[in-house]
């Protein structure tokens, strides 16, 4: 995975190996930004397979995740067969075809026509209601989906299943049993040092260590919400865009807003211990 500049612990690349040997889902949890979305675009990249992204939030329903039927299509045919003198029984045998099925994420992931098994990253599957979650119980288990019109349609190569979760709701018993579970947590200094070397080689070493030991000392404050790796680049990214090589007060607190997304954070981080923090990270980086 460090091909893909995606630096992974020994634990999580053990946890990822299980999933492919086993072909069992992997669900992920942690605080946002710590790079779960992330093993799912490195393993279709690595794997040179397709990624398909199924984005969950609260009220996602089958026709959003599944599929549905092309209605407009259904009505245009039903004219022509009408006007073609085909009976009412023909017409529906022909309406509710592969023909006229719009395939939603679940559905190309378990397609039978899929020459090659797809990554399918089930991202936030935590937003999503319970009773979405419940339905997701035979695809995972199965990897096959009923359509009533139709009838069962199961996937000859399986999908390598990733889930992600912030755990803003608990998730089911049920559903945590059919995968293999890991935890990303925030990474150790060193670790997020390595990560942004990979991710952004055009960074300053001593700009890259300097930020990475801020951004410790920023998770050891009590935020409502402390950055992720993928605000520590961004961060980064921001701070070479004003072609700064160090860490300085000014830029620093003008910048923030990279780093923290929560007015009060901003508040708390850039008030009279700014100065303190940035001392603090230059000595941990020296």
């Amino acid at each position: 995975m460090f091909a893909r500049r995606y630096v992974a612990d020994r634990s999580l690349a053990t946890a990822v190996f299980l999933a492919l040997k086993r072909r069992k889902p992997l669900l992920l949890e942690g605080e946002p930004g710590v790079g779960k979305t992330e093993v799912a675009k490195v393993l279709a990249d690595l794997l040179e397979t397709r990624l398909i992204r199924l984005q969950c939030y609260e009220g996602i329903d089958i026709s959003t995740a599944v599929y549905e039927w092309n209605y407009t299509r259904q009505m245009l045919y039903i004219r022509l067969m009408e006007a073609s003198g085909a009976t009412r029984q023909e017409e529906l045998k022909e309406i509710f075809g592969p023909d006229f099925l719009i395939k939603r994420p679940l559905l190309q992931a378990i397609d039978p026509a899929n020459a090659k098994a797809p990554v399918l990253l089930i991202d936030e599957l935590d937003r999503s209601d319970e009773e979405f979650e419940a339905y997701l119980l035979e695809l995972l288990s199965d990897f096959q989906i009923t359509i009533p019109e139709i009838g069962t349609i199961a996937a000859k190569e399986p999908p390598i299943v990733v889930i992600t979760s912030n755990r803003t709701r608990e998730i089911h018993d049920a559903l945590r049993r059919r995968c293999l579970y890991y935890w990303i947590d925030y990474p150790t200094l060193e670790k997020e040092y390595s990560i942004v070397l990979a991710r952004m080689p055009e960074a300053p070493e001593w700009l890259a260590k300097q930020v990475c030991a801020f951004v410790r000392e920023l998770r050891a404050l009590d935020l409502f919400k402390a950055p992720g790796v993928a605000e520590t680049l961004d961060w980064i990214a921001s701070l070479l865009a004003l072609n700064q090589l160090e860490l300085v007060e000014g830029t620093v607190r003008d910048t923030l807003g990279a780093l923290l997304k929560y007015q009060d954070d901003v508040l708390k981080v850039g008030g009279s211990n700014l100065g303190k923090l940035l001392e603090k990270a230059r000595n941990v980086s020296s």
